[in-house]
């Protein structure tokens, strides 16, 4: 029973991030700068390295996955632009009770 609440936790982790990030897009500009081009490229290449990082290096080399995923989410803000479209109050609140119940279940097994 245990199992089942914690896999209901994640999954309703993962509804409320859903929830939450469908209304951010990040797209590129197209600019007549040259180095555009490379940020974008780079910013992904040392996103996907910090995540692999992370998640297999020892743990002494955690440090440098976190700073090659910094870097990189610094590349996407110099490479491209966020959009952020508008969210309504309710769609805010019913995601942060989402994660909110669903870390709880995770967490401890219990939503109350």
């Amino acid at each position: 029973m245990r199992t089942i609440t914690k896999i209901i936790g994640f999954g309703l982790l993962m509804f409320s991030i859903y929830l939450l990030g469908h209304n951010i897009f990040f797209t590129t500009n197209v600019s007549p700068y040259w180095w555009r081009g490379i940020a974008a490229d780079a910013s992904v290449l040392l996103l996907s390295t910090g995540v692999l990082s992370l998640v297999f290096l020892p743990r002494e080399f955690k440090e440098i996955g976190w700073v090659l995923t910094a870097i990189g989410i610094l590349l996407i803000f110099a490479s491209s632009r966020a959009i952020l479209n508008p969210t309504s109050l309710w769609e805010f609140f019913l995601a942060f009770m989402v994660m909110a119940v669903g870390y709880k279940l995770f967490s401890t097994g219990r939503a109350l």
